[in-house]
């Protein structure tokens, strides 16, 4: 059974360093133009009881957490919930290797959020409802992406404003901003934390599920694609990485938990709406509008309200492991 995410963060938060300097227990390992870490001590530093290989799976586990990862793949399962990987697994030498990148910019803010010092506690939030205005986005016999975007987002709005949160929404009709404006509007504020709400379409009638992105790092392409020298460029918003992928794993976790479809993952893109943002951000796609079956959930109040609800959630959970850090 997979363990809530709050859940993880709170016994993670206990976590301390080892004696020994950080680097010291690091196996690192050169590989083709990157660096490398081993599996091995990925279960040494984070006080895993127990590592397993059979074939190209691994599994690091505890009490309390099971990564999951494969050699070729870059899929990651921590505690269930999937994330994609900057870099595929790769074995070298009798060895499994995760890349540095993977370890400081994924697992090691998942695994350690209290040593996350960009972000401070907040209590607004921004709410982004993709599209607007003639922008419709993707549309369906039932409706667009726009109307989707907005009915959603006012469900997070007053979930969140029940519970004491200052809401900032970017737009609260249907109206145009570009994604200049939308970040302009968004760096308005300070201690924030900025969700765009979006619908999928794509991949013919058989693409399915949440996915949710997060800006790329330093030298990571968008999901997708590969790397481009413009990626190598320090954006405003990676000044947040690590709490991007905190922030993520939160809501992404808390929405599945509510709605019953597929887990996409936790994926980094280069979306603009992403790269300007000076507070944690994330964009995530709620379902499929262009799936037969998903479709029809996505018109459907239930699972508007659900899916809210799962967001509403994740953001709370993501602020009281913030203000865990800090006592």
């Amino acid at each position: 059974m997979t363990l809530p995410f709050f859940r993880l963060l709170l016994v993670l938060l206990s976590f301390s360093l080892s004696s020994s300097s950080l680097w010291a227990i690091w196996e690192i390992v050169p590989y083709g133009k990157e660096q490398y870490v081993t599996a091995r001590s990925l279960k040494d530093f984070y006080n895993f009881s127990r590592m397993t290989r059979s074939g190209n799976a691994v599994v690091l586990e505890n009490k309390e957490v099971k990564l999951q990862i494969r050699v070729g793949s870059q899929e990651c399962l921590m505690n269930g919930v999937k994330f994609i990987l900057s870099d595929s697994v790769v074995a070298h030498q009798g060895r499994v290797l995760i890349s540095r990148t993977d370890l400081s910019k994924l697992i090691d803010p998942v695994m350690r959020p209290n040593y996350i010092t960009s972000a401070a506690p907040f209590r607004t939030v921004i709410i982004d409802p993709g599209h607007g205005g003639s922008d419709s986005g993707a549309r369906n016999q039932y409706g667009t992406e726009a109307q989707y975007n907005l009915k959603v987002s006012k469900m997070v709005r007053d979930r969140l404003k029940a519970r004491g949160y200052d809401v900032q929404m970017v737009r609260d009709s249907d109206v145009f901003y570009s994604l200049s404006q939308r970040v302009a509007i968004a760096n308005r504020h300070r201690n924030a934390v900025f969700l765009s709400i979006h619908f999928n379409a794509g991949g013919g009638r058989v693409a399915r599920g949440i996915e949710t992105f997060t800006l790329s790092p330093v030298g990571v392409a968008h999901y997708g694609r590969g790397v481009k020298s413009s990626d190598f460029k320090v954006r405003q918003g990676n000044y947040q990485d690590s709490a991007n992928i905190a922030f993520a794993t939160a809501v992404h976790s808390s929405a599945l938990r509510r709605v019953e479809v597929p887990d996409r993952g936790i994926k980094r893109a280069r979306f603009s709406v992403l790269t300007g943002i000076k507070h944690p951000a994330i964009l995530l796609e709620g379902g499929f509008m262009s799936h037969p079956f998903e479709a029809r959930l996505i018109h459907s109040t239930e699972y508007q309200n659900n899916l809210a609800l799962g967001i509403a959630e994740g953001i709370e959970k993501f602020r009281l492991a913030l203000l865990q850090r800090r006592r």
